[in-house]
């Protein structure tokens, strides 16, 4: 699939995703490729249908996209509740399971995420897989100390990478902290997973998001079909 054609699946679960934004939510604004679509779509029905909601945005290059458009945006301790979050995920499987964070805004989405009255994930069809860790797994570290965890981590077989930008420079999150994204290739207990990861001394959170989600909207050349988390 080319990235023409990669996109218009992800247009298409973006625009499905924004009719289930009303007037008057609070509603979670992940972030992502696909979520920009999304975005796009919130925007066109704000300035075209009147459509009228307060945002809570899982990173600042979602804020300034929403921003852009008029969307009312504003900070999540701000709130008492949100309504719906819609994000994208990196990976998701048939239990639900899912990785996130390849754009390094794991925290800010998980934080988002659990104080959500609804999760819904929009993806194209290549995330969806039957077993997740082939996207490497990310896990946000702070700066101090990332030495030992990193050593600790590839003692545990994880084989992690600190993330680098173009510059070769630690990519820095937006409570900048450090990724290490760990290429296990398959994660066969997600759980226990979680568990080692976020008691390990310098994690700050993982990518893993384990039955979190309560619809995923897929992009598919037929047409966006749902899948639902009879779990939750």
């Amino acid at each position: 699939m080319d990235k023409t054609q990669q996109d218009a699946l992800k247009k298409a679960a973006g625009v499905e995703a924004a009719k289930l934004v009303e007037d008057g939510m609070v509603a979670g604004l992940g972030t992502g490729s696909t979520v920009r679509f999304f975005v796009d779509e919130l925007g066109r029905r704000v300035n075209e249908e009147g459509l009228r909601f307060t945002g809570v945005t899982t990173s600042r290059r979602t804020k300034e996209q929403a921003e852009g458009y008029g969307i009312k945006i504003v900070d999540v301790d701000e709130v008492d509740h949100i309504d719906i979050t819609i994000d994208g995920a990196d990976e998701v499987d048939k239990n639900f399971n899912g990785i996130k964070g390849g754009g390094a805004a794991l925290l800010w989405e998980k934080i988002v995420a659990v104080n959500s009255r609804k999760i819904v994930w929009i993806v194209d069809e290549s995330k969806v897989v039957d077993t997740i860790g082939r996207f490497p797994l990310p896990v946000e570290v702070i700066p101090f100390g990332e030495r030992h965890v990193l050593d600790r981590f590839q003692d545990r077989g994880y084989k992690p990478v600190l993330r680098l930008d173009a510059e070769g420079q630690p990519v820095l999150t937006d409570e900048h902290n450090h990724i290490i994204d760990l290429h296990m290739e398959h994660i066969d207990h997600p759980e226990d997973l979680a568990q080692d990861l976020i008691t390990t001394v310098g994690v700050v959170e993982h990518g893993l998001f384990l039955n979190m989600v309560d619809t995923v909207i897929v992009g598919d050349p037929n047409g966006p079909r749902v899948m639902t988390n009879s779990n939750k």
